[in-house]
């Protein structure tokens, strides 16, 4: 089946356009109507194309308004080949300030390669998988820890187990110019945007730029620069490229570097972003809500490592996320 999206923007034009991807959408309020997915589309002679999303999670902000900046800033006679850039991509989650789509409950980055025949979200992540992907030579999908994480920044590659596609990654990585990169080397989901990228062997990055909901500056200067130091490294555009300190380098390997909530409850932090921490150590407690005379309940690490994520909202409930380590690469 073919995908029911259609853009009001020409991909294959010279020149700068805006429009739309417009996703058929039949509701109480609107029979006829369609879901509005904002794009533009920058494009001059011969010359790679880069893929930039933002939005994926409707509450992630610095991505969307890096990319809005860098689009404000460049004109077609400055670039060499074809920049396509959705700052929005789940714009209903984005419209609505959610992770999740309003429109289905779907979460957009465990919806990969998509379905032409299924809900919102489910569509654009296969016109992502079958019309964008396809066009493009690289891609960076921007992210931050939205309204339930809080994140030291990074941009990240995601392991193929092809050498090749995992080294030319690792180089746009380290090109991008972030004080740390994570090497994804376990995916707890297989349906994410950049599994599907390494699935078509399209270079790909990721990252976590913020958290908590709000609007980092520091997020977003660290994006729109590294944005452009990746067209520089690409050839899309030609510009000097100052020196950086190198990235210090880590990795996430497996479900161990992760600790889940146990109980219900208020999450107290014994850490903080950036504390080294032993196997064992306390990552903080859960009060009961309930039971004054209740004794908090314990939350330890599983293993070694750099407190890289820590939950924002206090309140939890069993099986929700509280922090997240990485590793150092020897």
């Amino acid at each position: 089946m073919t995908n029911p999206i259609w853009a009001t923007v020409d991909f294959e034009a010279e020149g700068y356009q805006t429009g739309d991807l417009c996703l058929p959408h039949s509701v109480h309020r609107s029979a006829y109507g369609v879901l509005t997915i904002p794009v533009a589309v920058m494009s001059n002679g011969q010359g790679p194309t880069v893929l930039l999303t933002g939005g994926t999670h409707g509450d992630e902000y610095e991505g969307p308004v890096a990319i809005r900046r860098l689009l404000s800033s460049l004109s077609p006679e400055q670039i060499k080949g074809r920049i396509i850039a959705i700052p929005m991509l789940n714009a209903p989650a984005f419209r609505a300030g959610l992770r999740t789509s309003p429109e289905d409950g779907g979460n957009l980055n465990r919806s990969y390669p998509g379905d032409p025949a299924g809900g919102p979200t489910a569509i654009i992540a296969h016109y992502v998988s079958s019309v964008l992907l396809p066009l493009a030579d690289y891609y960076h999908d921007t992210h931050a820890g939205g309204s339930s994480l809080q994140y030291l920044p990074f941009v990240s590659t995601r392991r193929s187990g092809i050498r090749e596609l995992d080294d030319t990654a690792l180089g746009a990585a380290r090109a991008f110019g972030a004080e740390r990169i994570v090497i994804w080397d376990y995916s707890p989901d297989p349906r994410l945007s950049t599994s599907e990228a390494n699935r078509q062997k399209v270079v790909s990055l990721g990252g976590e730029f913020g958290g908590g909901g709000s609007v980092s500056r520091k997020g977003v200067q660290l994006v729109e620069r590294g944005l452009r130091r990746l067209l520089a490294h690409w050839g899309i555009i030609e510009e000097p490229v100052s020196d950086l300190p190198a990235a210090v380098e880590y990795r996430i390997a497996g479900r161990d570097y992760y600790v889940y909530a146990t109980r219900a409850g208020v999450f107290e932090p014994a850490v903080d972003l950036g504390d080294k921490i032993d196997g064992g150590a306390l990552c903080g407690t859960v009060w009961s809500t309930d039971d004054l005379a209740d004794a908090p309940q314990e939350q330890r690490f599983h293993r070694e490592g750099t407190v890289f994520c820590l939950r924002h909202p206090g309140l939890v409930q069993p099986g929700d996320c509280l922090a997240h380590l990485a590793t150092e690469v020897a």
